[in-house]
């Protein structure tokens, strides 16, 4: 029996996914069917206030982006993505809305 996921996306995520082509959504919606399945596939990154925050790398509109999500119970929160090149310098501030 396979336990499926709760995608719940922020506005953070849901603004800049509208932003994208197609070719970039239909890689994102590929990875979030991954998540769904297996949340704890993807690489686990560090945080200050969540344990369980992973990445996945893709390449949107021809930018290394990094997808952000954090596993919640039964809930995968898509955080947002990340231009590679900025780093991971916005990642707490992303975390700190998801806080408020």
């Amino acid at each position: 029996m396979f336990l499926i996921f709760n995608i719940i996306a922020t506005k953070t995520f849901s603004k800049q996914f509208s932003k994208l082509n197609e070719k970039s959504k239909r890689i994102i919606k590929t990875k979030i069917d991954i998540i769904r399945f297996n949340p704890f596939h993807y690489k686990r990154i560090h945080s200050k206030h969540f344990s369980k925050i992973f990445r996945v790398r893709l390449n949107a509109q021809g930018i290394e982006t990094r997808l952000l999500y954090t596993v919640l119970g039964k809930n995968i929160i898509l955080i947002g993505l990340l231009k590679r090149k900025h780093g991971y310098k916005d990642l707490e501030k992303y975390l700190k809305s998801l806080k408020d």
